[in-house]
């Protein structure tokens, strides 16, 4: 068979009509596996009665079709098509059977989709969503944990001014210089420095409150995952004193569970309403010293409280020396919606909101640890994205 004619059939599907060519072996496997999901309607998902194949609202036959495409294809197309059946063909009742769960492959939206479950989940189907969510947990912890760490061990470190270093090693060369340019010799093309400018030695104190506020409604499922991964590493680190709380119309502080980042997604609830404002009043009541203090929102703006006081707190809070950061989301799933009005609203009083990938949030905590400005940031940050 002509290679570039295989290619077509199995992009087109259907039958060999189109192309003149029919498929065998592997090939019909893998495309009777692409036709039950992207042609077939089965399973509640309101396809027409034209369209051949589909899964069935059957759990073995999905297992299987689900062990299938992961013999088919690579794990980056297997999660695709794992939310595309999930979407297109209503599956989310079948994932609370267990060997439902056996068979998918794990990922980030997977985990979001088992929360969003959470409540109605059966005792015998909890162990086996708990060993995935427990699987891409680890996946992501070895993936962020050191990146993290030492971005934010890097930052306290140069945020700790001292006039005095002890070592050659602790003068920081660039600040001693600018603080000293006055005394530039041109004759000796030199600067001679009067007074110097080092790293203070890493303090074991709590240097920085970091509170981290979670939107947990359904449209932040991701963003409620990596969160919760990032709030754990923080906690682990005693130069930051690090709180997680998550609301949709409630609050719910799970500053407790940042040992176990499994067991604190289980104690999400994804999906309801929004009141942002209680959200902010309940973390705003978490900070002791507002001049050492980070405060992330993570949220799509879609404030269902009182919005003049949500942005009046913001105010106050930036007012009494409070990093405040506003995360659209914490995702690497592109261009979040939001409420424009709002993010408008917090911009204009110097609190920008954008979104954040996983990737590149501990260089956003180093940045708010060193009081860097956060619009230049993520202005960089789309910049370089961009080229």
């Amino acid at each position: 068979m002509d290679e570039r004619l295989r290619r077509w059939r199995m992009v087109l599907g259907g039958d060999a009509d189109g192309t003149g060519c029919s498929l065998t072996g592997t090939d019909a496997q893998m495309d009777g596996a692409l036709a039950a999901l992207y042609n077939g309607g089965g399973g509640g998902g309101g396809a027409s009665a034209e369209r051949s194949g589909g899964l069935g609202a059957s759990a073995p036959r999905v297992a299987r079709w689900l062990g299938d495409i992961r013999s088919y294809f690579p794990s980056t197309v297997v999660q695709v098509m794992q939310k595309d059946a999930v979407d297109r063909l209503n599956l989310t009742r079948l994932l609370m059977e267990p060997e439902m769960l056996d068979a998918v492959e794990p990922d980030v939206h997977m985990v979001g989709t088992l929360l969003s479950l959470n409540r109605v989940m059966p005792e015998k189907a909890r162990e086996s969503a708990r060993a995935l969510v427990r699987k891409v947990v680890s996946e992501l912890e070895r993936k962020l944990v050191q990146k993290t760490k030492a971005a934010v061990t890097g930052a306290l470190d140069r945020s700790a001014r001292t006039h005095r270093p002890k070592r050659a090693a602790d003068i920081d060369w660039d600040r001693t210089i600018r603080a000293n340019l006055k005394n530039y010799l041109p004759e000796r093309n030199t600067v001679i420095p009067s007074r110097l400018v080092g790293y203070g030695r890493r303090q074991r104190a709590v240097q920085r409150e970091v509170v981290l506020c979670i939107d947990q409604s359904g449209s932040m499922a991701a963003s409620v995952v990596y969160s919760s991964v990032f709030g754990a590493v923080l906690a682990s680190m005693s130069s930051l004193r690090t709180s997680l709380v998550v609301f949709d119309t409630a609050v719910v502080d799970l500053t407790d569970q940042l040992h176990d980042p499994v067991e604190l997604l289980f104690g999400t609830q994804l999906g309801g309403g929004t009141d942002i404002n209680r959200a902010i009043a309940y973390g705003q009541g978490l900070i002791t010293r507002p001049s050492d203090s980070i405060f992330i929102l993570i949220s799509d703006l879609y404030e269902g409280g009182v919005r003049e006081e949500m942005l009046r707190r913001v105010a106050q809070m930036t007012a009494g020396g409070v990093q405040v950061i506003v995360l659209l989301a914490l995702s690497d799933e592109g261009a979040p919606f939001y409420d424009h009005d709002n993010a408008a609203a917090l911009a204009a009083m110097g609190v920008p909101a954008f979104a954040c990938t996983p990737d590149a949030f501990p260089d956003l905590m180093a940045a708010a640890i060193e009081r860097r400005d956060i619009g230049q940031w993520a202005e960089r940050r789309l910049e370089r994205a961009a080229t």
